[in-house]
């Protein structure tokens, strides 16, 4: 028994000494725990949870565990420090004013997913594909193709499930030609990471942006030109490896279910409500879009009722036997079930999401943040503190990249934050592992599109995204 309580007190007195209030901290003191053990602890654990996320492919570990577990061992060390100084409110405060920020970000995402999903279920982004598939275009012309839909399609839809349709189409197309795959994936990647960049729809980055204030909605717009800087520099240049053969179709043939057109006009009457909400009565996005989650709901039950009845007719009035069949199929199917599309939403994301926002939150309360925004954003020019940012994107994650420089709240012109949201947005191109879209996609073609394919084309990426930068610093030059 003794042998077995023995380890257990030492670690518990270790434990108790380490997190001791007066052992790097005397009275009077403010409370700047960066130089205290639960400061250095609290990078230990989030440093090993950020590695976690990053070998989630090979490990096949969810990356939100390791951040939700990071979050709360961060908050309870705070919570303890804070308790034993009589300031438990401080805390508390601290951490509610973090879960605000977090819970405004998860229902906007969580509306903008579940339309997103109903979209899917609806097959309207089957039948693109089909269609585009089917068209006996070259295979040039469908890399120029699912670049350009990729590059206007994630302003509106995010730019991981734009990514992973245009996947779909060009690894449908290329067959056994694993080098266009490669060429092609690595363009929807750069463009839709281009295309996310210069809407607050895009991205959760430029979301997190404009909800913030620091950009309004029309301002985000003047990043266009140079986000398609980003994305044309390199598809140019590669466009030139992808040879002009004909692409061979399946002849597949995909109908959209009802409704599908109808729940893209609610989305865009969502987003609306949103955007109006907020410039015209400064109320916080997330109400237009829960607004319009409400909007699709009603729908959703419309469908419902009416699809015995409207699929009868249908019926009756086929004109051949092969429509006849295809309706009564669709008549027999499962009504559209809008909590099936809320249960399908990327929780990983929005739990990894969660982890990320209190994690980062809780270094800079413990202050860290603090100390590395004096480091770049007062030692040196903020044009090159947010080229940095970028670059740093496409190692880490942007999303606790562009957390950490809105917990900052660096002094900057307009014309700054427009380049942070730019360069955070692009940056993650350069590697393959530096955003979502990248990382999906090599798991959507495992083999062919891989780390080392995209670095191959690292330097061409990092000229567009070296030129995007220099229009910005040229077009919007009135906003610096």
């Amino acid at each position: 028994m003794l042998q077995r309580t023995k380890p257990l007190s030492v670690l518990l007195t270790l434990i108790a000494v380490l997190f001791s209030p007066n052992l790097f901290a005397s009275a009077g003191e403010s409370m700047d725990l960066t130089s205290h053990g639960i400061g250095y602890a609290a990078i230990l654990f989030f440093g090993i949870a950020y590695c976690l996320v990053m070998l989630e492919d090979v490990i096949h570990l969810r990356k939100s565990k390791p951040v939700l577990v990071a979050a709360g061992l961060i908050w309870a060390m705070i919570g303890f420090y804070y308790t034993q100084h009589g300031m438990n409110h401080d805390a508390e405060a601290a951490f509610r004013h973090n879960l605000l920020e977090y819970a405004e970000l998860f229902f906007f995402l969580l509306v903008a997913m579940t339309y997103i999903n109903a979209m899917e279920e609806r097959q309207l982004f089957d039948s693109l594909r089909a269609w585009m598939v089917n068209k006996g275009f070259t295979l040039r012309l469908i890399f120029w193709l699912t670049g350009i839909l990729a590059f206007f399609i994630s302003p509106i839809a995010d730019n991981l499930t734009t990514a992973l349709l245009m996947c779909a189409i060009v690894m449908k197309v290329g067959g056994t030609n694993h080098k266009f795959i490669a060429i092609a994936c690595i363009n929807i990647v750069v463009a839709a990471n281009a295309g996310g960049a210069f809407s607050p729809f895009g991205d959760i980055t430029t979301l997190m942006v404009w909800q913030k204030g620091m950009v309004e909605f029309s301002t985000f717009f003047h990043l266009f030109v140079p986000s398609a800087v980003n994305y044309l520099v390199p598809a140019v240049i590669m466009s030139f490896f992808i040879s002009k053969e004909v692409a061979a179709g399946d002849d597949e043939v995909v109908h959209m279910k009802r409704g599908a057109k109808r729940i893209v006009a609610l989305f865009l009457m969502t987003i609306s409500c949103a955007v109006l909400g907020h410039s015209f009565l400064g109320m916080p996005p997330v109400l237009g879009m829960m607004t319009g989650l409400g909007l699709l709901q009603f729908f959703a039950f419309f469908l419902r009722k009416t699809q015995k009845s409207y699929y009868e007719s249908a019926v009756h009035n086929a004109s051949d036997r092969v429509e006849h069949e295809r309706l009564r199929d669709l008549g027999d199917g499962a009504p559209f079930d809008i909590f099936n599309k809320v249960a399908k939403a990327e929780w990983d994301t929005l739990l990894f999401f969660y982890g990320v926002v209190l994690c980062v939150g809780g270094l800079g309360f413990i202050g860290y943040l603090g100390m590395i925004s004096e480091a770049m954003y007062t030692n040196w020019d903020a044009t090159y503190a947010n080229i940095t940012v970028g670059v740093l994107s496409a190692i880490v994650d942007n999303i606790p990249v562009m957390f950490a420089v809105l917990s900052m709240q660096p002094d900057m012109s307009l014309g700054q934050w427009l380049l942070v949201t730019l360069t955070a947005g692009v940056g993650g191109s350069m590697l393959s592992i530096g955003s979502a879209a990248g990382v999906a996609l090599m798991g959507q073609a495992r083999g062919i599109y891989t780390f080392g394919a995209h670095i191959k084309w690292a330097p061409v990426i990092a000229l567009g995204y070296a030129a995007s930068i220099v229009t910005h610093l040229w077009i919007n030059a009135s906003f610096f």
